[in-house]
């Protein structure tokens, strides 16, 4: 074998050699699938035969997927084949093959890691007791004609495999393939998705659809794409916002509309920033902005209660699970509220789960004097019925059948009533930080959030008083006294949502509404008739990180075409992001809006919470990459 040959070449002789023998991979239109193989290793015991009858008197079941090993032992081989979800050693004997068809053994020693196979076989467990299928026939599926980077794995962990980031976002279908903890945090991006659906559906709200191309791009401050609608020889623009047209459908009696749907800023890329990205907004008839907080508050606790993603996992409701962003533990709460307080002297939090679990009738438990152990801290049972369910080095689950009473090694009685309880140390063995005493940030959705006052909180943070921010002048002052440049601040509401950004936002962990916006900045909300100058506007955050936007609408078309002008203004000085006059939209004002609160939420970010992404890219199966000058080729 010539050394010079790729190994696309080499690969595509043993495609000709499979299709001379009588198996070409690409002639196979369907092949049938009895089960997954999560299922067939989750049902194992009911779906195996393990007696000692003949392989023809077992059950024969039918799979497909990828091979991502291969071991080859002169008339026998071990392999295993993966459907994406789960992985299954197969066990192939070249007799068993032959007595089905001659040249299946043959066949099968041109096979490569990477080829999708279907087979059929019957279930048994090795020697060393692990669950496989004993291969009866197979068939190739497709031949892959590039090595694939799926590296080494035992016990869990992966050596070599593909780590190069660049390349995981360029060739995302072998990230899909190679990395499972990716996959899953991509995957589950679908299921957030599809439980904000089923939470508006559920309330009555109606999905619809609007134009992504726009004579006019309103709806938000922010730079849109330009194209050029041939038909019409008109230059139109990408969608920055879905807000408009969706005012529009509120103007013609439907009074609960919401929209899903990709939008488009011609702007900066950061980790958080990305041009095209997915938006939810939506509108209710007679509501106000009080209710689109309850909303907001709701929609968080469904989502997060119906799937949070930790470290591949989709949680059932009632779990949590921690995750390390940045070296800082933080958990996710969808149940009751964690019991406080924090033991002293030991990074150990309890977390009730009442109710989320089924209770067994067969638990060996404690006895008097058993030690719950931890790297910081033990637990000395006392009294009462209680049994660990799970234990390792991160945590576990306690169940209590009774009221049941510990001892901390630093003298607290501790008591817990009955119910499932998760414990964990909040600096497991491989965590690192600096600051013991702020490791674990509890980010619970079951509660209302926080409601702060946006000029309070800027007072408190920056120490610049209410009143300094009256008139331009004034606040530029404030401003460049706390060191903050000034130049390009030219109006008040621009300084004002400024200083939020620096002194408020990054002690904004905890969910919170920041409430109270400036009118300069929020040509779309309804004026505060008790505060002028400011509007009936929030903004959500979590983690010192905006994750949503809400108004009460304004439905005055006299105050909405004043907005827009003055928006005009600010565009003839020179700012090309604020909004232009919609005289479509003013027109369907003038028809007659009810009162209406909507809000938006960045699907992106949404997902980034959580799931604990650092970056958007990891969120996106396909972000826009600058193109590179060589072959696009990992093998390269």
């Amino acid at each position: 074998m010539s050394e010079d040959r790729s190994i696309r070449e080499i690969r595509l002789e043993k495609l000709q050699q499979l299709r001379d023998l009588g198996f070409d991979p690409y002639a196979t239109e369907k092949f049938k699938i009895d089960h997954s193989v999560k299922h067939l290793l989750n049902e194992f015991d009911q779906l195996a035969d393990l007696s000692e009858s003949g392989k023809e008197d077992k059950p024969i079941l039918s799979i497909a997927g990828r091979v991502v090993a291969l071991r080859e032992m002169g008339k026998a081989a071990f392999a295993h084949l993966s459907d994406g979800e789960d992985r299954i050693q197969l066990y192939i004997r070249k007799n068993d093959l032959d007595e089905w068809n001659e040249n299946a053994w043959p066949a099968f020693k041109l096979v490569d890691i990477g080829d999708h196979l279907g087979v059929t076989g019957h279930l048994f467990t090795t020697k060393t007791g692990e669950k496989s299928l004993y291969v009866h026939t197979l068939t190739p599926l497709s031949k892959a004609l590039h090595n694939l980077p799926l590296g080494k794995e035992k016990d869990g962990e992966q050596w070599y495999g593909l780590t190069d980031v660049d390349q995981r976002y360029r060739h995302r279908h072998l990230d899909l393939i190679c990395n499972h903890e990716a996959r899953e945090q991509l995957l589950n991006r679908s299921r957030i998705v599809s439980e904000v659906r089923r939470f508006f559906d559920n309330r009555g709200y109606l999905e619809v659809e609007t134009p992504l191309l726009q004579l006019e791009a309103g709806g938000a401050a922010a730079r849109p794409f330009l194209t050029h609608y041939n038909a019409y020889d008109i230059q139109v623009k990408l969608r920055i916002s879905l807000e408009l047209y969706l005012k529009r459908i509120i103007c013609g009696d439907v009074p609960k509309v919401y929209e899903i749907g990709r939008v488009f800023r011609n702007e900066g890329v950061s980790n958080r920033h990305n041009p095209e990205f997915t938006l939810l907004e939506w509108y209710e008839a007679y509501a106000n902005l009080e209710d689109m907080m309850e909303c907001v508050e709701d929609l968080f606790r469904h989502v997060v209660t119906a799937c949070v993603n930790v470290y591949g996992q989709v949680l059932t409701p009632g779990q949590r699970r921690m995750f390390n962003r940045s070296n800082r533990w933080m958990t996710i709460v969808s149940g009751l509220n964690p019991i406080e307080p924090r033991l002293p002297g030991a990074d150990l939090y309890f977390m009730s789960q009442l109710g989320s679990d089924v209770i067994e009738s067969t638990l060996s438990l404690l006895s008097t004097g058993n030690e719950i152990q931890f790297y910081s801290a033990n637990l000395e049972y006392l009294s009462g019925e209680a049994s660990i369910l799970d234990q390792d080095e991160r945590g576990g689950r306690l169940i209590c059948l009774s009221t049941t009473r510990f001892r901390h090694s630093d003298g607290l009685l501790l008591t817990l009533e009955p119910g499932i309880y998760t414990f964990m140390s909040s600096v497991y063995g491989w965590a690192s930080s600096n600051t013991s005493n702020d490791l674990a940030t509890i980010l619970d959705f079951t509660k209302p959030w926080h409601r702060v006052d946006l000029m309070t909180a800027i007072e408190e943070r920056s120490g610049i008083k209410q009143s300094e921010l009256t008139n331009l002048i004034d606040a530029k002052a404030a401003m460049k006294r706390v060191g903050l440049p000034t130049e390009k601040e030219n109006n008040l509401g621009g300084i004002i949502e400024k200083l939020l950004e620096h002194f408020v936002e990054p002690h904004l962990q905890e969910p919170t509404f920041i409430v109270g916006y400036p009118i300069e900045t929020s040509p779309l909300a309804k004026k505060d008739p008790n505060r002028p100058g400011f509007t009936r506007r929030f903004e959500g955050y979590v983690l010192g990180r905006e994750v949503c936007n809400a108004f009460s609408e304004i439905n005055d078309p006299i105050d909405q075409r004043e907005r827009f002008e003055q928006q005009m203004g600010e565009r003839d000085k020179g700012d090309d992001e604020a909004h232009p006059m919609d005289e479509q939209f003013i027109y369907a004002l003038e028809s007659g809006m009810p009162p209406t609160g909507g809000c938006g939420i960045g699907i992106d970010r949404l997902v980034m919470l959580l799931t604990g992404a650092e970056h958007l890219r990891e969120i996106l199966l396909f972000p826009m990459m600058r193109p590179e000058l060589s072959h696009d080729n990992p093998e390269d």
